[in-house]
């Protein structure tokens, strides 16, 4: 009995040992912000110096024993926590003021900040989140060196190192991919994106064309939207103003093995608002579905759709503006907007840390108008015209990519290609307004709409556009901590049309090589510098080609197929610091970019605007951004830029008898010099959860038109917000123009000494109020 009692026991101590080797710790790493798993994170037992990091699902396994973790990561917080058990979950938190963050639009991938030669803004989950937007543009004016122009109703310009403007020099993208194709520009692009699932921002300003293409001449704003999420999470939330502004807003996400999925949406309406006219709906709905095949092979498919439908009440002269009585000229004005994205991308990591997608996308979009911009008005007239439009494009195309990892001079080499086939048909046509006049005759109180006139045709043509790019980046280090990046794309726009109007048919290409190269030197302790040099291209949109001329040239031209590519020379330096043992990061930039051939346009006397691509343009600028964290109760951000746009050569007319023959030397209208915002925020450790931000905005004057005369001084904008979190719920109140001032996002006027101002009012103090639940599972 002692002999079999001895082989139990035996047996049973080799079991136990085998069970208890078996019992490997199981962790799983996520953003305590967005709950999206994080890939690459690193976890180190302090005790043994062993350790692993995370897959892209962020999971991780680790033998026995282990008392204690430490994670680090790029961008969050450090932390140690003790292990009780076989499972843990672990939530990091970003480290906001942190320089040294990972950024995805430099080259479609996960990349430093610091040794990416260009200037990029990161937008975070948590400064998105605690902004709690009712548009986009109260997220990109917080970037150094950005403003969107708000138009209302989320209609927008753009100056990022341009004046404010509608021309295509702005590249927008959405997960990599930009949500129009070239020669499709519309300057109100960005109402068409979900803001409620949109996870972050990457503000890039200048040129990078290398690798995303010749529009991104000003800069590329891409939205990275939000991934399916480690844990179980919903969020539902309402907002309102007391403007007659609502809003619903859902979101929820999850894991279960290898597959993934996270959906979102959100439905707006406006109603009876400070300014007549302005009514307007919108829904808006996102779906993100991940499948992982093995650790190194991932399959993600996204579906957008939004659906827009506005009133347009458009600007107001200065008599309206001065007395505070907000009331549009039009009351029929509108501009209706359906897209729909859909993409499906494959990625695969190789062995020795290589990379390579492929991306398919299908894009959908329709835009019907009849915008106040188009009407047309002499003064002292009694009537006028104006405009009904459609434009419609369909694509499909695809992005192939692959980064090789190189066994020298920690170097790598990209190389991809973009295919857009995107047929397009655009019509324009005439209608008739009365004008009821102001007893001065100098302006209009109200246009009415007397008739539509398809008859006159202002623009008709179906265009079948075929972009094809190449390109090719090349990383190295040369030396230790300079990092050098040269890069070439080579891009061809090419479309066949039909011109209706002139019965014409035929085919056009714009082709250009840009180059660009850049280098960044790590002078240690978390200070560095960059320097790049880039051109970029942006070739005319084709609503622009294809428009009937008002007044055919003297040569008996009707429409614009004289018109040539803008280019481009943008050269900057730049660097970041790290100061007060990390308390202050600062991050600045130096630039000039000179344009040749730029499109610009001449406000006529009666309100329409005669195109020319010729002549020369200077932008040369500083921008600086920096954070301030003296403790961990208060932030303190700061962004701003001061910056010159000049016509250095460009001639308004050649006729002797015009007064002003050209404007060489003069500012480009609508290029404030001062553009900074200033934010302070305060989360009292007496009460937890709470916060509080005060942010301030100036835009300095700028001149209303080409020849220099007139000027609108600019404003300053106060914005307050504050918020409290209490088990999952949290209430929230954003107060717009806390001081109440009167001011326009946007002032213009012609040339003409008849011409008198148009003001784009900014609405008054306003409360927008809401509540969000969000739910957290455990997994």
């Amino acid at each position: 009995m002692s002999y079999c009692y001895r082989i139990l026991l035996c047996l049973g101590c080799v079991l136990c040992g085998l069970t208890a080797r078996t019992q490997t710790l199981s962790g799983l790493v996520f953003d305590n912000q967005t709950k999206e798993p994080l890939a690459g994170i690193s976890v180190t037992v302090p005790a043994t110096g062993k350790g692993t990091s995370t897959g892209s699902d962020g999971r991780f396994t680790l033998d026995p024993p282990v008392k204690s973790l430490k994670i680090s990561a790029i961008g969050y917080a450090e932390k140690e926590v003790p292990v009780s058990g076989t499972t843990i979950r672990i939530a990091l938190d970003p480290s906001v003021e942190n320089l040294q963050t990972l950024v995805v639009t430099a080259n479609r991938e996960a990349t430093l900040r610091t040794q990416t030669p260009i200037a990029i803004s990161k937008l975070s989950p948590k400064l998105i989140d605690e902004t709690k937007p009712t548009a986009i543009y109260e997220v990109i004016n917080k970037t150094p060196g950005a403003l969107m122009v708000n138009l209302g109703n989320e209609q927008h310009m753009m100056a990022i190192r341009q004046p404010m403007t509608t021309n295509a020099y702005f590249l927008y993208l959405e997960d990599g991919v930009p949500i129009r194709p070239m020669g499709v520009f519309n300057h109100n692009a960005l109402l068409e994106m979900n803001q409620f699932t949109v996870s972050s921002m990457e503000v890039v300003k200048g040129p990078v064309s290398s690798i995303y293409g010749p529009e991104a001449v000003g800069g590329a704003v891409n939205f990275i939207t939000q991934r399916p999420t480690a844990v179980p999470t919903a969020r539902i939330g309402i907002q309102a103003d007391q403007w007659g502004y609502q809003r619903v807003q859902f979101g929820a996400g999850a894991r279960q093995g290898k597959f993934g999925i996270y959906l979102g949406g959100l439905l707006s309406r406006q109603r009876n608002s400070w300014m007549t006219s302005s009514d307007y709906d919108k829904s808006s709905y996102y779906v993100r579905l991940e499948y992982a095949f093995n650790p190194r092979t991932r399959l993600t498919g996204t579906l957008s759709y939004n659906d827009y439908d506005s009133q347009t009440s458009g600007s107001v002269d200065s008599s309206a503006f001065f007395s505070k009585q907000y009331v549009s000229t039009t009351d029929f004005t509108y501009r209706k907007t359906m897209s729909l994205r859909s993409r499906l991308t494959l990625e695969h990591d190789w062995a020795d840390g290589s990379q390579t997608f492929l991306t398919a996308f299908v894009r959908n979009n329709t835009v019907g108008q009849n915008p106040t911009y188009s009407i047309r008005w002499t003064s002292g007239a009694s009537t006028a015209t104006g405009q009904i439009n459609s434009n419609d494009f369909s694509s499909t195309g695809f992005i192939a990519q692959h980064t090789q990892q190189l066994g020298f001079w920690q170097s790598k080499l990209i190389a991809g290609a973009t295919l857009d086939l995107s047929p397009n048909a655009y019509y324009a046509y005439q209608t008739e307004l009365a004008a009821t006049l102001r007893p001065d005759k100098k302006s209009v109180l109200k246009y009415t709409l007397l008739r539509e006139r398809p008859d006159i045709r202002l623009s008709d043509y179906s265009a079948d556009i075929h972009n094809a790019a190449a390109y090719v980046q090349y990383d190295f280090e040369p030396v230790s901590k300079l990092r050098i990046s040269a890069g070439l794309r080579y891009d061809r726009m090419a479309f066949d049309y039909t011109n209706a109007l002139d019965k014409s048919s035929g085919s056009k290409s714009y082709s250009q090589a840009t180059p660009k190269i850049g280098a960044t030197y790590d002078l240690g302790s978390g200070k560095g510098l960059y320097a790049n040099y880039a051109k970029g291209f942006s070739p005319p949109a084709l609503t622009s080609i294809f428009l009937k001329r008002t007044t055919p040239t003297a040569s008996g031209d009707q429409f614009y197929y004289n018109l040539e590519p803008a280019r481009f020379e943008n050269m900057e330096i730049g660097g970041w610091a790290s100061l007060l043992g990390g308390k202050i990061y600062v991050d600045g930039a130096v630039y000039q970019m000179n344009g040749r051939n730029e499109l610009l346009n001449i406000r006529q006397p009666d309100n329409s605007y005669d195109y020319q691509s010729a002549g020369k343009t200077l932008h040369r600028g500083v921008e600086l951004g920096l954070t301030y964290r003296p403790s961990k109760q208060v932030f303190f951000r700061f962004g701003g830029t001061h910056a010159v746009h000049r016509f250095v050569e460009f001639t308004l007319s050649q006729r002797a008898t015009d007064a002003v023959q050209n404007v060489n030397g003069k500012d480009m209208p609508s290029a404030p010099r001062w553009l900074w915002n200033t934010e302070i925020n305060y989360y009292p450790i007496w009460l937890k959860n709470f916060r509080a931000a005060l942010e301030w905005q100036r835009v300095g004057g700028w001149y209303q038109n080409q020849v220099n005369t007139v000027r609108y001084d600019g404003y300053h904008l106060l914005n307050f917000r504050t918020g409290y979190q209490w088990k999952g719920i949290e209430l929230y109140v954003n107060v717009l123009n806390f001081a109440d001032a009167l001011y326009a996002t946007n002032a213009t006027r012609g040339n003409n000494a008849t011409d008198r101002t148009t003001f784009t009012a900014a609405a008054p103090r306003t409360f927008v109020m809401g509540i969000q639940y969000t739910f957290t599972g455990k997994r």
